[in-house]
């Protein structure tokens, strides 16, 4: 039977899939997260998108009314600073709020534990969630998973930029530890069947995949199904800024969560799975042909919203890219009007050509023309861009006024990239942003992105502060 549901961290890989899965199956789903832009474009039946900061959360007590399921998947491992506390104080909050607003069931997925004295801060502060939440006075379940074998798993994303961008694989001896990895559809069926085998209690699953694994197994078996075989030689360094390091330069994945990922590796994590195959049979998908349906789910990633659905970009998409975007920008606040903002920025390419270290701009398009590769210049005379336009050598792929304004990347270079300035009315002021996403192609893609982190540093903080000065003469 349908229902009204809540769904915290909407905007996750493992939300998102979510409230998709519960779209069609014709229930009711608020999606709430801080950033619901791209929810929101994929215009899913029976879905609402909600703006919520659950370290804000004043509208959380109405977003919980009439609801009967909360689902919980809010994190901090992509969080800077301590997460522990982050973690700890956004519990809290939704404690608060459920005690005020009560619902009939709340399902938090959660992460496997190991023994105490073995646990590192990203499963302390999973287990610190869940204690929490279970003081709410509403039955939570907890569905305990390991490694997560589908598009935008951060460990799946790690072995799989391993094995494409290094010649020769020496991960560290956390490489031996055992797991039981699960394929993403299996985590989705128990999570969305869950809803029909509710609870007066308190209660705690755990999901596994149909093999126990190392890391090293994991690794082997990917490579033969990806069919690029390297030699796998784990060596002896149990330092951890050593294996974070490591995973910064050859990966995509984001730091923040590459360490603390780290963290969670260093021993055997298990899951008995007993009960939850007892309550909710299902057919688990292998190792092997779960990893299969992850690339292949991958070679459609651009094909999204976040590239405006371009045929171009889609077309020199390549398997290699990395599935997260590393990027580089700026954040200001700024008085100025969203018409205003909206018409400065499609100044680009003009009078003020790229707002600010033009020098750095023509430099890098010399190099292009002495590769041979030429490029085009100009823009449209016209005062605003339209989708489809070229400015030199980009291509305007997303043009929503007073809103977004994003460029697909037309240089030479390993990987695909694009620029986009985003404004945001927060009432009492206006947000502008300035960013480059880029999704390296191999070892080359990554080394070229660390090669321009000295200009990044400062040209991105340029040109959002140039666009907001060229807006006071508006």
């Amino acid at each position: 039977m349908p229902q009204r549901i809540l769904v915290l961290g909407a905007s996750g890989y493992i939300g998102q899939y979510l409230i998709n899965a519960l779209s069609l199956q014709g229930h009711r789903v608020l999606a709430a997260a801080r950033h619901v832009e791209r929810l929101e474009k994929l215009a899913l039946p029976g879905v609402s998108c909600h703006r919520l900061d659950l370290c804000w959360p004043q509208a959380l007590p109405a977003l919980l009314e009439n609801v009967e399921t909360v689902y919980y998947l809010v994190h901090g491992m992509g969080e800077g600073g301590d997460f522990i506390a982050h973690e700890r104080q956004v519990a809290l909050n939704v404690r608060d709020a459920l005690r005020e607003t009560p619902v009939s069931q709340l399902i938090f997925l959660s992460s496997l534990q190991a023994p105490k004295h073995q646990q590192s801060d990203h499963l302390r502060a999973r287990q610190l969630t869940a204690d929490i939440l279970r003081e709410a006075g509403v039955p939570v379940t907890e569905l305990r998973a390991g490694i997560i074998i589908g598009a935008g798993s951060a460990a799946f994303e790690v072995m799989r930029d391993m094995v494409y961008n290094l010649p020769v694989l020496t991960p560290p001896r956390w490489v031996r530890s055992r797991t039981t990895p699960i394929a993403l559809e299996n985590l989705l069926y128990y999570l969305v069947a869950l809803l029909d085998h509710p609870t007066p209690e308190h209660r705690v699953f755990e999901a596994a995949g149909p093999h126990v694994l190392s890391y090293q197994q994991q690794f082997e078996r990917f490579m033969t199904v990806s069919g690029r075989h390297r030699p796998l030689i784990p060596i002896p360094f149990p330092t951890r800024w050593i294996s974070v390091w490591f995973l910064t330069v050859i990966t995509s994945v984001p730091p923040t969560i590459a360490k603390a990922l780290i963290q969670g590796l260093k021993h055997d994590l298990l899951a008995d799975d007993t009960s939850l195959r007892s309550l909710i049979p299902q057919t688990l998908i292998p190792f092997d042909d779960a990893v299969r349906s992850t690339l292949q789910e991958e070679a459609k990633l651009v094909n999204s919203s976040d590239w405006g659905y371009d045929p171009q970009a889609f077309a020199r998409w390549r398997p290699d890219y990395g599935y997260f975007a590393k990027q580089a920008g700026y954040t200001l606040k700024t008085s100025a009007s969203l018409s205003a903002l909206w018409q400065v920025v499609n100044q680009l390419g003009g009078k003020e050509r790229y707002f600010f270290g033009n020098p750095l701009w023509q430099t890098r398009a010399l190099i292009d023309r002495l590769i041979g590769h030429p490029l085009a210049k100009g823009r449209p005379a016209r005062p605003f861009l339209q989708v489809g336009d070229a400015v030199d050598s980009w291509k305007v792929i997303i043009c929503e006024p007073e809103k977004e304004l994003a460029l697909l990347f037309g240089m030479k270079a390993p990987g695909l990239g694009r620029l986009c300035f985003t404004m945001v009315d927060k009432g009492d002021y206006r947000q502008l942003d300035v960013r480059a996403w880029w999704h390296p192609h191999g070892m080359p893609g990554l080394f070229y992105w660390l090669m321009m982190i000295p200009a990044h540093l400062f040209i991105f903080r340029g040109m959002a502060k140039r666009i907001a000065s060229l807006t006071e003469k508006i």
